[in-house]
């Protein structure tokens, strides 16, 4: 009989799986690692198994101890699978940018999970580093596995997904293409491959607001390229130890949208549904491609499963609202149909300013349509109500009818983007659009540029 002794010995040896209607413009054989095959569904199981067996044998995690983690979500998942086999506790900390999926996902196999601030600075105590870091200290009997520097990491992939793609591939592999996050796969892998033959090409893929490119191509690691991005599972705003730039023979930046445009595709034109960082990735092999000949054996590496992004990238209203569906906009009607079931929020004449003002801060909104018992009679926003401020600081307790302005313009919903557009320009602050069943929607000048592609 053939069976593995736990869910631990099923991890690694993934397939090989050849691209087809994406890379259709690529003349090269591409392949892709698929490493949603392992059983935590990503390729951080092979290097949480690694990082743990290490621990172990040196005497750092002891038995019933407490694992503590930064984690994006699947370093996580092999911890737990691992920590669920061996009897440990596992803690992980997360930044609230990482998609809902993936922290109930965690729970579920018995994680405790902590989510800390995105758009801080990595010293910054909220920061998940820090956090992380700040728990192993206060925690008895833990071991903080620090992925981003433990040298296990890069160990796991040169010793088992650098062989498997050099076996798989007949040793024929040029290429080799990956989103770079901790390091470990690019470097492990990089480095095995290179020994094997070292004109193997290794590129990383980066994505905007993360600082690998530049650093790799200068020697300078530049603040001002980092702030908050989208794409989960590559770029970073520290220079892991697990990054072994030598290795490394450039990168490709992708951005948010292509990321998630891609992802999307994977799922409908190759059936591979898949996470957000292999969208990034195949759309790094597709900006690569001057660089391949017909010859060439291109294997890039897909990380995780679609299961974890369907309320983001499978979510066309999340891809939507951020501007990353490439949809025809013509007419008012196509912008403003993701909110169609949204009401209008107004403000009635003889209410007062302090009702105005509370209801833009609820709604986030700068603009409101004035109604009386007729309709809309006129409309008041930021700037009107900050100019009679300026008279008059007892403001609030003033009728909205004896500051409001005359009503926004009202449109229908066939109405061209240009005619709207002549309207806000003309010094509208907003325009109304009233649809075939007489209900009224908004449009700013955000609505309009949020449309810019």
């Amino acid at each position: 009989m053939k069976y593995a002794e736990n869910i631990l010995g099923t991890i690694g040896n993934t397939p090989l799986v050849k691209m087809n209607a994406l890379v259709k413009d690529v003349d090269a054989l591409v392949l892709a690692k698929y490493e949603t095959f392992n059983p935590g569904n990503s390729v951080k199981d092979r290097m949480a198994l690694q990082m743990i067996e290490d621990a172990e044998a040196d005497g750092r995690l002891q038995p019933g101890g407490t694992i503590i983690e930064g984690t994006s979500g699947n370093t996580g998942m092999g911890l737990a699978l691992a920590a669920i086999v061996k009897g440990y506790k596992l803690v992980c900390v997360m930044a609230d940018k990482q998609s809902k999926e993936k922290m109930d996902i965690l729970r579920a196999v018995g994680a405790k999970v902590m989510v800390c601030p995105t758009n801080v600075e990595p010293d910054d105590p909220r920061s998940y580093y820090s956090v992380s870091k700040r728990l192993a200290e206060e925690t008895p009997n833990s071991w903080y596995v620090n992925q981003y520097d433990n040298p296990s990491n890069t160990k796991a992939h040169y010793q088992s997904t650098g062989p498997e793609i050099w076996e798989q591939t007949d040793g024929k592999v040029t290429h080799f293409i990956v989103g770079v996050g901790t390091g470990g796969t690019i470097s492990g892998v990089g480095k095995y491959l290179k020994e094997q033959n070292p004109n193997i090409k290794v590129w990383g893929v980066d994505t905007y607001g993360s600082v690998f490119k530049k650093y790799h191509e200068t020697g300078i690691f530049d603040e001002n390229e980092i702030y908050s991005y989208v794409t989960e599972g590559i770029g970073e705003d520290i220079l892991p130890k697990n990054v072994d730039f030598s290795i490394i023979d450039g990168f490709t930046k992708v951005t948010d949208k292509d990321a998630a445009v891609y992802t999307q595709r994977l799922a409908k034109e190759e059936g591979m549904f898949l996470g957000n960082s292999a969208g990034a990735a195949i759309k790094g092999v597709l900006q690569l491609k001057e660089h391949f000949k017909k010859d060439d054996v291109v294997v890039v590496l897909f990380h995780d499963h679609g299961s974890r992004y369907v309320g983001k990238m499978f979510n066309d209203d999340w891809m939507r609202d951020r501007g990353f569906l490439d949809e025809e906009v013509s007419t008012v009607a196509d912008l403003i149909k993701g909110r169609v079931d949204k009401p209008l929020i107004t403000v009635k004449t003889e209410e007062l300013v302090s009702h105005a003002i509370e209801r833009m801060r609820k709604h986030q909104i700068s603009q409101l349509p004035v109604v009386d018992s007729e309709g809309i009679v006129g409309a008041v926003d930021e700037s009107i109500l900050f100019s009679a401020f300026l008279d008059d600081k007892h403001l609030g307790n003033t009728p909205i009818k004896d500051i409001m302005k005359e009503a926004y313009p009202i449109i229908d919903e066939q109405t061209s983007l240009e005619k709207l557009s002549s309207l806000i320009k003309d010094g509208n602050t907003a325009v109304l659009i009233k649809n075939n069943a007489g209900a009224y929607h908004i449009v700013t000048k955000y609505d309009v540029i949020s449309n810019i592609n």
